[in-house]
């Protein structure tokens, strides 16, 4: 079992195991093989890695090429640059005509730290997951990764994993389940539910912790698919609960948080907080002092938690 371990050696490695089985893998980067880790595939299949440099549009296009060409292409980039810059072409190349390529983009939200506000992408899953057809898988750790990946290859059609920069415990087991749309329960409790994804849910665990010291039973959520989400799952949460802390590293706006909201709204009483960034950039520093900047840390969610109930 990995004990710890950055998503993006987790992503480069699932892609090398999934290359040996799958002939018909490609892997695409643009310049950046050794930040995504996709210079694990390419140095094993150096026939099958194509690095199309600083140009991630045209990337997109040829990987739509490679699609209709009966591959599986995998694209790699930071998540700014895939999400952002090649929005027009995810949308019109890809989804467009619901062509099998599979996203894995790294260096996501918050976590890029010291990279500043110009590389933090807070906005790539509200982007992504207004794009008819895609699918959208947030991995919480090493283990769920490689799920991830695998996962994607067997989805007819467009899919997004948001791969984070971060060493991270592994949290979860290979026996844990993941099948993309269908929410895991990872703590029980009928006080307060928090829906987690990504990098917070080791938080959410945590608080889940400090609840119940305070006599709070909290249920935990992992929310690795947010897109199609898992409705029923938010709606049996809620109503048990009665309240619903959602945590992401992504902005309230367009994620994990808006996903449940409209789940919840006309479907349910349950009180609702979103934690996550607010409508701001982001700014330089070590991760681990942003997050508590910018509220995501395992304090702030048992505090609204324990808002939320009083």
């Amino acid at each position: 079992m990995i004990e710890k371990q950055s998503l993006r050696v987790a992503y480069g490695n699932a892609l090398v195991e999934l290359g040996r089985s799958n002939p018909r893998l490609v892997v695409l980067d643009s310049d950046l093989a050794h930040a995504t880790m996709t210079s694990i595939f390419a140095k094993e299949f150096p026939d099958r890695f194509f690095n199309f440099g600083i140009a991630e549009t045209n990337m997109v296009c040829a990987a739509a090429g490679f699609a209709h060409a009966g591959l599986l292409p995998f694209f790699s980039t930071f998540a700014l640059f895939g999400a952002g810059r090649a929005y027009e072409m995810i949308r019109n190349s890809i989804a467009y005509i619901n062509a099998n390529v599979k996203f894995g983009l790294s260096h996501s939200g918050l976590s890029v730290g010291e990279d500043g506000g110009s590389h933090q992408s807070f906005e790539d899953i509200a982007l992504m997951r207004v794009v008819p057809g895609m699918t959208i898988l947030v991995p919480c750790d090493p283990i769920e990764t490689r799920k991830a990946v695998f996962a994607a290859a067997e989805i007819d059609g467009p899919v997004y994993i948001r791969v984070a920069r971060p060493i991270v415990d592994t949290i979860t087991t290979e026996d844990t389940p993941f099948i993309p749309g269908k929410a895991v329960v990872l703590r029980d409790g009928g006080d307060v539910c928090i829906m987690a994804t990504g990098l917070m849910v080791p938080y959410a665990l945590a608080a889940a912790e400090q609840l119940a010291a305070k006599g709070i039973n909290a249920a935990v959520v992992n929310h690795h698919t947010i897109k199609p989400l898992d409705n029923e799952s938010v709606l049996n949460m809620a109503d048990r609960c009665g309240a619903v802390v959602t945590v992401e590293e992504h902005s309230i706006i367009g994620g994990l948080g808006s996903a449940v909201a409209e789940v919840l709204a006309g479907n349910s009483s349950a009180r609702l907080a979103r934690i996550g960034i607010a409508d701001v950039f982001g700014r330089s520093g070590k991760p681990e002092d942003l997050f508590k900047v910018y509220g995501l840390t395992t304090e702030n969610i048992a505090n609204r938690c324990m808002d939320l109930k009083s």
